[in-house]
C-alpha cells in the first residue's frame, strides 16, 4: 500500500524532499497535498510536482482525512506549533531538523506524539544513507573498537554523527567554546564530548569559512572516513579502501546537494508506519532529546540564547 504524504510548506527543502519521493515506487509513496501560508505558493508547488491538492493554510492540510503522514519543511522556529497542529489532528509527522529550538520544545513535541498515539521522527536524513548503515554495521561488529573521534561539519550534523557513532550514548562531559557575532548568533564553535572509556569526539563548525566537511572515526583497529559532504554521504573510506554509494538521479533540479538521499528517510517512515511503530529505532525520540540537550548546553557555554529559551 502507498503511504499518502502531505507537504507542509512550499520552500526549497520541501521541493527537494518531493523530488526525492519521486525516486521511489509510486505504489509505495504518493504526495496527495501541499500546504503553504499563501495559496498561490501552494498552487505553484502543486503544479510543478503534479500534486492533486493545494491548501492556503496548514490547518486545511491537517483536516485532510486521506493524509497518512505530513512532512514538515517550514522554518524551525515554527516546528513546535505546526508539529502539534498536525499531531493533534492525528497525523503522523516527519519533521525537518532541528526538531525544535531547544530541549523543552522537543519534549513538548514528543509528548504530543505520545498523547495522540502518532508517529514522530526528526528528519536527520544522514542516519538513513547506505553509508551510515554501513558505519553502524562496522562499529557493531567491533571492527574498529572505537577509541576516539574527530568530526568536522556544521552544528547539528556534526553532533548527530557523534551520537550515531557512539550508539546514542550520553557523553560524560560537554565542553564548548566559540565566537559570536554582534547579533548573538554563533559564528564558529568547537564542541568536545567525552564519553565513557576515555573516548573523545570533537566537532568544529563555522559559518564563515569552508571546512573539509568530513567525518573521521579513529579506533584501535583502523579508521573510517566519510569524505565531503558527510551530512549526505555517497562514499566511505575504511582503512584506505573507498566504496561508492551513489544517490538516485533527480527528475527536477535540486536546491541542495544529494537531496534525493532524503528517499532513505522516507522509506524508513513507510517501514515504521506499516509496522505500527510510533518512532524509528535509528532516530528515536530519545536520540532527538539527547541531541537537543547537547546543543542546548553548548549554546549555554558559548552564550547563544534564543527567545524560546525563556518561554
Amino acid at each position: 500500500m502507498a503511504i499518502r504524504w502531505g507537504i507542509c510548506s512550499a520552500g526549497k527543502i520541501s521541493h527537494d524532499f518531493t523530488v526525492a519521493l519521486k525516486t521511489l515506487p509510486a505504489e509505495n509513496h504518493q504526495v496527495l497535498a501541499v500546504a503553504a501560508r499563501e495559496l498561490k505558493h501552494a498552487q505553484e508547488f502543486a503544479q510543478k510536482h503534479s500534486i492533486p491538492r493545494s491548501y492556503g493554510s496548514y490547518e486545511e492540510l491537517a483536516k485532510d482525512p486521506e493524509i497518512d503522514v505530513v512532512y514538515v519543511g517550514n522554518i524551525h522556529p515554527h516546528h513546535l506549533s505546526v508539529g502539534v497542529l498536525f499531531m493533534n489532528a492525528k497525523k503522523n509527522v516527519l519533521c525537518e531538523k532541528p526538531l525544535a529550538m531547544n530541549l523543552k520544545e522537543v519534549q513538548e513535541l514528543i509528548a504530543s506524539a505520545k498523547k495522540n498515539n502518532v508517529f514522530l521522527m526528526e528528519a536527520v536524513w544522514t542516519r538513513f544513507f547506505p553509508v551510515s548503515l554501513e558505519i553502524g554495521r562496522l562499529l557493531s561488529r567491533g571492527e574498529k573498537e572505537l577509541g576516539g573521534g574527530a568530526l568536522l561539519d556544521i552544528g547539528i550534523y556534526c553532533v548527530q554523527f557523534v551520537l550515531m557513532a557512539f550508539n546514542g550514548e550520553k557523553p560524560e562531559t560537554i565542553q564548548a567554546t566559540g565566537v559570536c557575532l554582534d547579533t548573538g548568533v554563533d559564528e564558529a564553535m568547537v564542541v568536545t564530548l567525552k564519553f565513557s572509556g576515555q573516548r573523545l569526539a570533537v566537532c568544529t563548525c563555522t559559518i564563515t569559512a569552508e571546512l573539509p566537511n568530513e567525518a573521521v572515526i579513529v579506533g584501535t583497529k583502523g579508521t573510517i572516513k566519510v569524505p565531503a559532504h558527510m551530512w549526505c554521504p555517497t562514499s566511505l573510506v575504511v582503512n584506505g579502501v573507498e566504496t561508492q554509494y551513489p544517490v538516485p538521479e533527480p527528475s527536477l533540479p535540486l536546491n541542495f546537494i544529494n537531496s534525493t538521499g532524503m528517499c532513505y528517510e522516507a522509506e524508513e517512515v513507510r517501514r515504521c508506519l506499516l509496522n505500527g511503530l510510533k518512532e524509528s529505532s535509528r532516530m528515536s525520540h530519545a536520540d532527538s532529546a539527547l541531541l537537543a540537550e547537547i546543543m542546548d548546553e553548548a549554546r549555554r557555554q558559548v552564550g547563544v540564547v534564543y527567545s524560546q529559551d525563556s518561554q
